[in-house]
């Protein structure tokens, strides 16, 4: 292994948050704090459009030829569409980057999988949870050590390959910033990163579900493909949310379940780094805190979430149960459809050709194996589980 020099640029947090917390020669804290608010309010107002459109168009469409296929249309299809279309107005008129501090995805994304834990009765995680994490285990190691090899051959820089490999096999760009960090890699390198994992993600999102139509999956089988292929969280609950109520809580555990992996997998790259790339002497030992910090607390809501959900359900009438139930499924749609719309006015092609055909490629691979070492796994591990 070649020695890799510190890069004195490194990262510490998202361009986003970094931006929220200092400002710039030429432009203010209060200037940024209210260019982030309008990048909200976009984001808001554009899921606003999402939900009219969502039930508009099969009534405005009704007796025409698209009207036979409107009804089927899902919100996160209207919702990823009107994002890339606010993405390219802003682009076009130069200043898309100035309210992208309001572009909350992982927020709003974490909020509503949050609520999603309120939907799903606490015994189908407990029975869920042997499989996920056999699935979660195998298939982080396979991906990453293949993505890393994969890396190595078109010779990339050791940290964008972590950045690379961590963000195939975990859960995308969350999975890029904590390696990031544990790295100390260039900002270039996590915007490629963020770049190619939505680039992949959006197909994705329609392509599984309707492969797993194609082949016939279980519910099951379904969610666990979509949860354990897809890189970001968001990107599996719209594939999800695509392919049915039974698919979209598996992937949901799926991806929960890789993403409690995320800290392990942050501790393991700053220990490698730290001691077998960057050669220093006398660098601190990663602690427990270290580990607590890097740990994507969200989970521990969405499980609470489930448990308190269960416990109601058990504690009231159906009839009040399934009235509370309907009230936090109908916030979890709106914070989805404003993530969605974050997922289009986030996505920027630019990166992607500043970074040239060799981290393309190498993450197209690794989609690749992804694709079907997820498939195989879910279909090993899955195929006789009923939700």
């Amino acid at each position: 292994m070649s020695r890799v020099e510190p890069d004195v640029g490194a990262i510490e947090l998202p361009a986003r948050d970094a931006a929220l917390l200092g400002p710039s020669d030429d432009e203010s804290v209060v200037g940024r704090l209210g260019w982030a608010v309008g990048g909200f309010a976009i984001v808001i107002a554009l899921g606003v459009l999402v939900g009219v459109l969502s039930e508009g168009v099969p009534t405005w469409t009704k007796g025409t030829g698209f009207g036979k296929v409107a009804g089927s249309i899902e919100f996160p299809v209207y919702a990823i569409i009107v994002g890339l279309a606010g993405n390219g107005l802003l682009s076009a008129l130069h200043v898309r980057e100035r309210p992208s501090g309001g572009f909350r995805t992982e927020f709003l994304i974490k909020t509503g999988l949050v609520l999603l834990g309120a939907s799903i009765n606490f015994s189908v995680i407990v029975r869920a949870a042997g499989p996920a994490v056999a699935q979660a285990v195998l298939l982080i190691s396979s991906v990453f050590f293949a993505t890393w090899w994969i890396g190595g051959k078109f010779g990339l820089d050791d940290r964008l390959r972590a950045l690379l490999s961590t963000a195939a096999s975990i859960c995308g760009v969350s999975a890029a910033i904590a390696a990031a960090g544990a790295v100390k890699a260039k900002k270039e390198h996590l915007a490629y990163t963020a770049s190619l994992v939505i680039l992949f993600a959006l197909p994705s999102i329609f392509l599984l579900p309707w492969l797993a139509g194609v082949l016939g999956l279980s519910p099951a089988v379904t969610g666990a493909w979509i949860g354990g292929n897809i890189d970001t969280t968001a990107a599996v609950t719209t594939a999800g949310t695509l392919a049915g109520e039974g698919p979209l809580q598996i992937a949901a555990i799926v991806k929960s379940t890789q993403n409690a992996l995320l800290g392990v997998a942050a501790i393991a790259l700053t220990v490698y780094f730290t001691f077998k790339v960057e050669r220093t002497e006398g660098s601190p030992r990663p602690t427990a805190r270290v580990f607590w910090n890097r740990f994507p607390k969200f989970i521990l809501g969405f499980l609470a979430a489930s448990v308190a959900a269960t416990i109601y359900a058990g504690a009231v009438p159906a009839e009040v149960s399934k009235a509370a139930i309907g009230v936090a499924n109908n916030l979890r749609t709106w914070f989805l459809i404003f993530a969605f719309v974050s997922i289009g006015l986030e996505f920027n092609i630019s990166s992607i050709k500043q970074a040239g055909w060799r981290p393309v490629a190498v993450f197209g691979s690794a989609f690749t194996v992804n694709l079907v070492v997820g498939l195989v796994l879910a279909l090993l591990l899955w195929s006789g589980f009923t939700i």
